[in-house]
């Protein structure tokens, strides 16, 4: 074989798996870029691009031991040329390899044409279309990688280009996407336009063959919040051997929460009184929702509270919830709101607007949620009161999802989806608290602080009820008296966790997962 590759130094780190239980630091474009130039200007030419390309092929046979066929899409640009790399080690391997490249010798980087020279003289095929495939397979993505930055002036995708991304998409075999899943961007998590695939969801949404990406250099936000997390799959890290800590990261995904260690020598005093006000009366509207602030005590109890009062607004009767007999009902105006946590506005109604002023005014640890927020989000006074808070040493939760983030921050629920993290870290410097911006990777963002992305959960969380069940859970966590940032980050981890967990064949309901709570402490 001609022009055998000079490996250069390996990576002092090897590959690994991204899981769930470990905190990981991630950088954006921008920041991913800047550790390229550096590492690039210290190293011989060419050497990222070895990397990146072994690596590639490692994983490939790694997750294809007995793949007859490996097909690889790679585009124009170094993207396609860590394909084409990869490719030439596969080849060299005695593998069958098939290379679908879009690009030219003529107008190809240097280092991509250095990768296609080598995979020529090792033999790869090169194919227009795309082979026949099984499940034994292997589709290895080398299209685009981080080339798709949010407000970039790439034109619309060809029609040969989404023809060939649909086929790696829609292919029986897995797919490894190098980098990035093309389409997605790595900065928000959301596709480009007319990147999206036609059907995401719902019943017409077919079930893929397995979804990989191998992250090079560094980890992504966009790979872990919005479509990423389906986009992506199970992802793996190799930072190429560089040195990456000189960059300070845009975001942090959340790992495990401490254990938790309860005294013997303790009593429910030590752990905190939390109030549950809201599930506003039939008899107001006709629509009651006194089942929303029972799931958010449950959650309560069950994730720790010592204690737990539940404060219905409306003139409905409730003394005693037969199910769950430890919740101890009062009136409003019985509460102590200064000794006590309070999570406000799970059902709440048009009958939390009443009783926000004293509640943001008194309680010295706040979660808002539901009808408290949209409350908030159409009185100037109320977020006035809110984000004077912080001035007095209180400290405040939110949770919204992206309908009522979008309400807060006066603009529409597809802006909000188009930057979370943005959408999350303005919130919180507008109102001085604590976010969750909810959804698919969960954003934590604290006024001058790193936004944080949950890893855990899944699509079991999309139904009636769950949010509740965060929401009671953060109160049972901030009434321990950690603050407002860990309480929050560890409450989403441990609710998402609970999903995972849950039995295949059975359907989550949010009083289950209530109560299913205590198991991950």
């Amino acid at each position: 074989m001609k022009h055998r590759p000079a490996q250069g130094p390996l990576p002092s780190v090897a590959m690994h798996r991204i899981r769930p239980d470990q905190r990981h630091p991630l950088h954006d474009t921008a920041a991913t870029r800047r550790l390229e130039h550096t590492a690039a200007a210290r190293l011989p030419p060419h050497t990222l691009m070895q990397r990146a390309g072994l690596c590639v092929a490692r994983l490939a046979r790694a997750l294809a031991p007995h793949a007859r066929t490996f097909w690889i899409a790679c585009g124009p640009g170094n993207n396609g040329g860590d394909g084409l790399e990869a490719a030439m080690h596969l080849r060299q391997q005695g593998l069958p390899v098939v290379v679908t490249w879009l690009g030219a010798p003529e107008n190809a980087p240097s280092d991509a044409l250095r990768s296609w020279q080598r995979a020529r003289d090792a033999g790869v095929q090169f194919l227009r279309d795309a082979p026949q495939l099984g499940p034994q397979d292997l589709c290895i993505d080398a299209l685009l990688g981080i080339g798709l930055a949010p407000g970039g002036t790439r034109p619309p995708p060809q029609d040969s280009f989404l023809a060939l991304l649909e086929q790696l998409r829609s292919s029986p075999a897995p797919l490894l996407s190098i980098d990035l899943p093309s389409g997605l961007q790595g900065d928000t998590g959301q596709y480009a336009p007319g990147f999206a695939p036609a059907a995401l969801s719902g019943p017409s949404a077919a079930q893929p063959a397995p979804r990989h990406t191998l992250s090079l250099l560094t980890l992504k936000p966009g790979l872990f919040t919005g479509s990423g997390r389906d986009a992506a799959g199970s992802v793996w890290l190799d930072t190429l051997g560089c040195d990456t800590v000189s960059e300070p990261p845009s975001a942090w995904l959340a790992g495990a929460p401490l254990p938790t260690r309860r005294l013997h020598a303790s009593h429910k005093g030590s752990y905190g009184d939390v109030a549950v006000v809201g599930g506003e009366g039939l008899q107001a509207r006709g629509m009651g929702m006194t089942g929303a602030a029972l799931l958010a005590a449950s959650a309560a109890l069950h994730g720790g509270a010592g204690r737990v009062l539940v404060a219905l607004l409306g003139a409905q009767a409730l003394e005693l919830d037969v199910q769950q007999p430890e919740l101890m009902f009062r009136r409003f105006d019985a509460l102590h709101l200064p000794q006590l946590t309070v999570v406000c506005g799970c059902g709440g109604g048009e009958a939390v607007r009443a009783i926000l002023p004293p509640v943001l005014a008194r309680a010295p640890r706040l979660v808002l949620d539901a009808d408290a927020l949209n409350a908030v989000a159409t009185e100037p006074g109320l977020q006035t009161a809110l984000a004077a808070r912080v001035t007095q040493g209180l400290a405040t939760v939110l949770t919204p999802h992206p309908l009522e983030a979008a309400r807060l921050l006066e603009t529409t629920t597809s802006a909000v989806q188009a930057h979370r993290l943005s959408a999350a870290q303005t919130l919180a410097a507008r109102l001085q608290c604590v976010v969750v911006l909810k959804g698919s990777g969960s954003v934590i963002a604290a006024p001058g602080q790193t936004p944080v992305i949950n890893p855990t959960g899944n699509a079991r969380l999309a139904c009636a009820g769950t949010g509740d069940v965060l929401a009671g859970l953060i109160g049972a966590r901030l009434a321990t008296g950690i603050d407002a940032g860990r309480a929050a980050t560890e409450a989403v981890f441990l609710h998402g966790k609970a999903a995972e967990h849950w039995p295949t064949q059975q359907a989550l309901v949010a009083s289950a997962l209530a109560r299913s709570l205590c198991e991950f402490e």
